[in-house]
């Protein structure tokens, strides 16, 4: 993996309803990241926190069922233009959120350097909701729908151009949650998704051996979006819309390891880490040990 890293933070929290997630840099910084990367003898350079506008809550705009959609727009812009000066810079873009929604700006910012990048979502939804199907008007459950050229033109068109990825180059890893347009929208363009079902059949090795060998045959780069509510949340509790019957802690580090070796991963997010909801810093700690984990810690 590149050497050369370079963390960014979002201090996003516009694309859902509870507060605190716009915390979730500091608190990711506050548990370590930079001196466990230091030890792994990375060249980093830390970005720090891009500028988010803040919005009051009451009264918020809602336009095309989407709230705060011109915050949220904004926010993006300005990621997807660090994230392009980061990868023209040969440096690994490692991003901190932040809501899910700051996805949109990454994978904006990323993908034009690629000709079929691939995107593993490790999350416990799919994220693939629009204005026309989303129950609750939240962009955090849209940036992967977004990011297949699907939604408002204000978030679709970011840089410039549209599809940022194809659906056939994403693998949804810890669904448990989906909304009905959502499991319409998998079926029909053919989205490869591993549930916790298959999680609990196959086993957390050969789902993530399948997820690599997939990818590997047909992308040019893979952009890595944990979203830390794919953990169980009696192990993460610290995330805005926690789901029961989660990932475990041992499982995703499994997971970042064989992704390490795997030497594919180019980019990676890790989001939703809310210190207002957490206990002691507990979830902004495993974010970093997966961190580590993805980015070459091993334990002999």
């Amino acid at each position: 993996m590149n050497k050369q890293l370079s963390l960014l933070g979002v201090p996003m929290d516009l694309g859902q309803n509870r507060r605190g997630v716009d915390m979730g840099p500091s608190a990711i910084r506050y548990a370590g990241v930079l001196e466990r990367l230091e030890q792994l003898e990375y060249d980093i350079k830390d970005l720090g926190d891009i500028d988010i506008a803040q919005h009051s809550r009451e009264g918020a705009e809602i336009e095309d069922n989407l709230r705060n959609l011109k915050e949220v727009t904004e926010g993006n812009v300005r990621l997807a233009e660090y994230v392009n000066e980061i990868v023209e810079g040969n440096r690994f873009p490692l991003v901190l959120g932040g809501d899910h929604s700051i996805a949109i700006g990454t994978l904006a910012g990323v993908s034009r350097h690629y000709d079929n990048l691939g995107v593993i979502w490790y999350d416990a939804h799919g994220d693939l909701n629009s204005g026309d199907t989303s129950p609750s008007g939240n962009i955090h459950g849209m940036p992967l729908a977004v990011s297949l050229g699907l939604g408002h033109e204000k978030l679709t068109s970011i840089l410039g151009y549209q599809p940022k990825i194809k659906p056939e180059n994403i693998v949804i890893v810890g669904a448990r949650s989906l909304d009905e347009g959502e499991r319409k929208l998998i079926k029909e363009r053919g989205i490869t998704v591993y549930s916790m079902h298959e999680i609990d059949r196959l086993g957390m090795s050969q789902v993530m051996q399948e997820t690599i060998d997939y990818l590997k045959e047909r992308t040019d780069g893979v952009h890595l979006s944990l979203d830390l509510d794919g953990l169980d949340p009696n192990e993460a509790p610290g995330v805005g819309t926690p789901v029961m019957g989660g990932l475990s802690y041992r499982e995703s580090h499994l997971a970042m390891e064989m992704l390490h070796e795997s030497d594919m991963i180019t980019s990676a997010e890790f989001v939703e880490v809310n210190p207002i909801l957490d206990e002691k810093n507990k979830t902004a700690s495993m974010a970093v040990g997966l961190m580590g984990s993805l980015l070459g810690e091993k334990l002999k």
